[in-house]
């Protein structure tokens, strides 16, 4: 089998999407050949049955010189694939679905999140199946979908023996933005004992700067911000820390969780689909891929 993946970024240190590049590499070796298609590329190392196209963010391209490139690259990679998955970005499925029915390619979206509308709609319509992993997700309505794991690298997120966690200390890792409700933690934060000390580790999106300042104002002299960090800062934060917090409602069902318990960190998390508590081995990439293969 031959699969077209569509992303957003390729890029092994990207701070919010390098996990993919381990996605990648789990499908390269469940496939004969991977062709992945994405609109910003950074560094990556990936075997040699992948091939990575871009769409030129990262050299400054323009959205129709974006758009030029996307139909150039599914026609004339067309025989090197039977499937496309598209990963979160439904725009793909909406730009591609013609070309893909008329050359008999499968289309399968993978999107989580709690808000969608009536392109989210079309794009399920199009597409032959739907992946999601949290029950609350806009996209977990329709028949056609299938609730996944997560799919986080265990053999990578895991425990430290050697590593002594620093006490009293609470971790707070992802997007600095309002749905992932940082201001909300920093006022729980606020209010609790002076022993306590915490570290916030993202960054904001451009259009959310203002909330950034805000959520900056409003934080203690114990929390540090430390920005964004990589999958290997990430791992060092998980296992260095006691106690991490995820304050996302539920739709969504953030990776870091996910990471954090792998890693031996307690947890304190406000998504109510994780209420009854969650097996980490149940969530790792052999699962996920496992599970895939099935559906695809």
């Amino acid at each position: 089998m031959k699969l077209l993946i569509i992303t957003q970024t390729v890029d092994k240190n990207d701070p919010i999407l390098g996990f993919f590049h381990r996605w990648i590499e789990e499908f390269a070796k469940n496939f004969e050949k991977v062709t992945v298609i994405c609109l910003e590329m950074g560094e990556y190392h990936l075997p040699k049955n992948v091939k990575v196209l871009s769409l030129g963010k990262e050299a400054g391209g323009s959205k129709f010189q974006y758009l030029f490139r996307f139909y150039k690259y599914i026609w004339q990679e067309r025989k090197n694939y039977d499937y496309v998955f598209v990963h979160m970005n439904q725009e793909y499925v909406l730009l591609g679905w013609k070309f893909w029915k008329l050359w008999d390619k499968k289309i399968f979206l993978w999107r989580n999140h709690a808000k969608g509308n009536l392109f989210t709609r079309l794009a399920v319509l199009l597409s032959d199946k739907v992946f999601c992993t949290s029950p609350q997700s806009y996209t977990a309505r329709f028949k056609k979908t299938k609730l996944m794991p997560v799919g986080i690298d265990t053999d990578f997120f895991k425990s430290d023996p050697s590593i002594v966690r620093i006490p009293n200390s609470i971790l707070f890792l992802g997007r600095i933005a309002p749905v992932k409700r940082v201001l909300e933690f920093v006022e729980w934060f606020n209010k609790l004992d002076g022993k306590f000390i915490a570290t916030v580790a993202g960054s904001a999106l451009s259009c959310d700067k203002d909330y950034e300042r805000l959520v900056q104002s409003r934080a203690s002299d114990r929390i540090k911000f430390v920005g964004a960090v990589t999958q290997e800062q990430a791992l060092k934060l998980y296992q260095s820390h006691e106690t991490y917090v995820n304050m996302t409602p539920a739709g969504s069902m953030d990776k870091t969780i996910f990471e954090a318990a792998a890693c031996g960190a307690k947890l304190i998390v406000h998504n109510p689909d994780l209420k009854n508590g969650f097996r980490v081995e149940d969530h790792s990439f052999k699962v996920l891929m496992d599970k895939l293969q099935k559906e695809l």
